[in-house]
């Protein structure tokens, strides 16, 4: 890293961190007040400082992530309540960019940020800011609608990119984890932090990419690429619940950690190839406890990650309370716990294993994890899943009605057209392989018929014909 770029980023920090300020003296003190005069000083110099230097500032917000500029910042959980809260208020008024350009002053920044402050006009609180503006007397500030800001999501091949690295660096934190628990050396716990909040991160900015992601089922580092794997589905899951930031990074954190109890077992059961007789079975049926303990004993944390221990202790308990450990009194497994067990079994499920060397179809996973009571997931939390992967996930081998093979890309993101997400054929109707594979949207109608032109009619093995779905979704 340049030290420019690392004075971008100090820049960019500072400066939310004085607009919070400005605008939070201005909600308290008239403007006439000592303390909110400091804090326009403050905002003030650091502005110019990066003016000069580059010519203008653009402050952009899009979704969760803050850009300086073309720099995107990088925020800790530990400040992005406090940048968020300036986020919202641009976001009450439908703004998703400020310019700062040269020529601008001091006396301009109280009249603006007083009126990010007002209530919107109720119909159109964009137009209103602008009119709002107009009057005021502002000149070298201006805002762009939040409709109008770029979203780095929207290309394809970057966002692709940036959860490749996102995908490979935590798939590396979580072998060093696993390796550092089974020799019994201390966890580097604010690497593990990172590696989250990354993943994070990239199912905020681009959930289909990271969702792309755990389509790599590696069979020699299926105990790295699981828990990785688990760690971005319940994040995805956690955040079509609604649930923020903070507590997205919980629960991925949990997730990444919900097998840690394994590596206290003797790891010819956990890599034994064919079925566990019932003293392995009773072995292995301990990891929850194991994993509750190892957590409660890692150092590293403000506080002992309760949480995460309960992640690692209920995520095989079942709703009903008939999976393992057994409990003696009632209880019901968290929301978390809950969620990461349905984050487990699809992608356990669906992935080859020491002693599973068949998987099942995608779609065979979430129908059997959907209509077996038995299997004893939440029931809500499996049609969540079901609504980010589609009825066929990104991954499946599909054959259509035409006898051509495709690949699932993209899921649908309609409700209602699940069962038509976007493939990538890779052959012609009698099986040779296409020299290039062609991006078909199932629901997209033939200009002929008015109806779609291809349907899928059933998924298939990719074992059965040498495929690996990865070479065709990440290149």
């Amino acid at each position: 890293m340049s030290d420019s770029e690392l004075n971008y980023q100090e820049y960019g920090r500072k400066l939310l961190t004085a607009l919070f300020g400005a605008l939070s003296a201005l909600r308290l003190y008239p403007v006439e007040n000592e303390t909110v005069q400091q804090s326009l000083t403050e905002l003030h110099s650091l502005v110019d400082e990066v003016v000069e230097a580059e010519g203008s500032a653009e402050i952009r917000v899009v979704g969760d992530f803050f850009f300086l500029n073309e720099t995107r910042l990088r925020l800790d959980l530990s400040n992005f309540a406090t940048f968020g809260a300036f986020a919202k208020a641009l976001g009450t008024h439908g703004i998703g960019a400020v310019e700062i350009v040269k020529g601008i002053e001091r006396s301009e920044w109280a009249p603006f940020l007083s009126m990010l402050l007002r209530p919107p006009v109720a119909d159109a609180p964009y137009e209103g800011f602008l009119d709002r503006l107009e009057q005021a007397p502002v000149r070298n500030l201006s805002v762009r609608a939040a409709s109008d800001v770029d979203d780095p999501g929207d290309n394809d091949e970057e966002a692709l990119t940036a959860a490749k690295r996102t995908y490979a660096q935590s798939v590396k934190v979580a072998e060093e984890v696993m390796s550092d628990v089974r020799i019994g050396r201390a966890v580097n716990v604010r690497k593990v932090k990172r590696a989250v909040q990354g993943i994070v991160d990239q199912v905020l900015s681009n959930e289909s990419s990271m969702m792309t992601m755990t389509t790599l089922r590696d069979f020699d580092e299926y105990t790295f690429t699981h828990s990785v794997n688990v760690s971005i589905l319940s994040v995805i899951i956690g955040q079509r619940l609604g649930l923020d930031r903070v507590q997205l990074y919980e629960l991925g954190l949990g997730a990444l950690f919900h097998d840690i109890g394994k590596q206290r077992l003797d790891a010819e059961v956990i890599n034994k190839a064919g079925s566990l007789t019932d003293e392995e079975w009773a072995q292995l049926k301990e990891h929850p406890t194991e994993g509750l303990l190892v957590l409660f004993g890692m150092h590293g944390f403000a506080n002992a990650p309760y949480r995460q221990m309960l992640m690692a202790y209920e995520h095989h308990m079942k709703v009903d309370l008939t999976g393992y450990p057994q409990n003696r009194r009632e209880r019901e497994p968290s929301l978390f716990s809950r969620i990461v067990a349905v984050a487990d079994a699809f992608d356990a499920g669906t992935s080859v294993r020491s002693y599973q060397y068949e998987p099942w179809p995608p779609d065979a996973v979430l129908q059997e994890m959907r209509d077996n009571p038995k299997r004893g997931f939440d029931k809500l939390l499996v049609k969540v899943l079901i609504t980010a992967t589609g009825v066929y996930p990104v991954g499946t081998l599909v054959i259509l009605d035409t006898h051509e093979l495709a690949v699932v890309a993209k899921v649908n993101p309609d409700p209602d057209l699940l069962h038509r997400p976007v493939v990538r054929v890779i052959s012609d109707p009698v099986g040779l392989p296409l020299a290039e594979p062609k991006a078909v949207d199932l629901a997209a109608p033939d200009p002929a018929t008015g109806r779609p032109a291809r349907q899928i009619i059933k998924t298939t093995d990719p074992q059965k014909y040498g495929i690996r779905v990865s070479d065709y979704l990440i290149a």
